[in-house]
């Protein structure tokens, strides 16, 4: 029960962030303008830190755990994998606009702010690293088919827009620096986390305020169900199932569980809103998955906890 209300009050810190940027919106302490200044500042200045920043994590590999290590990027590579091709299939039927959303959402989840800390909790220090290696290959994703889903360029001018994209070059960036044998001064290192504390205020915050400007009643439609009940019980319950036969670590195959029943990552809103996406629709998605998951991770944890993988 300690782990249940210590992940309660996680959400609902969560919450309270969301709603004080519904709050400064209705206040008009930030305006249209302002919130696309905000958006702004994450894509090209706070987002890329956060990058760099969870490459640097100084994780050490203990030498019996690299086979682990390694089937923990090979798994998030597929499970990547059957999220940017499955959710092709799923949502074909939508407006082109709900469809990139949609797609967003399964690609990236959040398993940064949400995950690590559950990590951490359940796991301890092995389940960090599991999950810090889990969230290369979704780091990757999601700033490259991810980000083409919400950007207006042709396939010839796609790759060469991502590429120099600051998320992008921060992604290479931190790669190199978590395999180099150097590291950086110390006052950088600082300032790089410190500006990557930033990602989570200021990105509830973006999301209130698009909320704002949502009508309620469309809060729980349809689409948004269906893309959270996928997102929180279905994938999840899917990778348990292709999982189980192979028998492996139980510590690794619950992390990749538990990450994959995320919900919806913040940057959906703040990306659709930076390019002129749905980001009401993308705010709607991410906040029912939120809400949903107070309920969901802790039966995904009671689940991992009484039918071992």
């Amino acid at each position: 029960m300690d782990f249940f209300w210590e992940m309660l009050s996680l959400q609902e810190t969560l919450f309270l962030l969301i709603l004080l940027g519904v709050l400064i919106k209705k206040l008009k302490i930030v305006s249209e303008v302002g919130r696309k200044t905000l958006s702004d500042l994450l894509i090209y200045v706070v987002l890329p830190c956060n990058i760099v920043e969870s490459f640097m994590g100084g994780i050490q590999l203990p030498e019996g755990f690299v086979r682990n290590c390694v089937l923990a990027v090979a798994i998030s590579v597929g499970i990547q994998l059957t999220a940017v091709y499955g959710s092709k299939l799923l949502f074909r039927r939508y407006p082109a606009e709900k469809k990139s959303v949609l797609s967003y959402g399964m690609i990236c989840s959040n398993s940064s702010f949400v995950g690590l800390p559950i990590a951490h909790l359940m796991f301890g220090d092995l389940g960090v690293i599991y999950t810090s290696m889990f969230q290369i290959p979704l780091r990757f994703t999601m700033w490259t088919a991810g980000l083409s889903l919400f950007t207006s360029v042709s396939r010839k001018d796609a790759f060469r827009k991502l590429v120099r994209h600051p998320c992008i070059i921060a992604v290479f960036v931190g790669l190199v620096l978590m395999v180099a044998p150097v590291s950086l001064p110390e006052f950088l290192d600082e300032a790089i986390a410190a500006t990557s504390s930033c990602t989570v205020p200021i990105s509830m915050l973006v999301i209130g305020s698009i909320l704002a400007d949502a009508p309620i009643r469309s809060m729980f439609s349809g689409p948004v169900l269906w893309y959270t009940c996928l997102r929180l019980a279905l994938f999840p319950l899917l990778v348990w199932l292709v999982l189980k036969p192979f028998h492996l670590d139980p510590t690794l195959v619950n992390v990749c569980i538990l990450m994959t029943g995320m919900p919806a990552g913040s940057t959906a809103s703040i990306l659709a809103d930076k390019y002129d996406g749905d980001a009401v629709f993308a705010s709607q998605i991410t906040f029912a998955s939120t809400l949903c998951s107070i309920l969901t991770i802790p039966l995904l944890t009671m689940i991992m906890e009484t039918v071992p993988a």
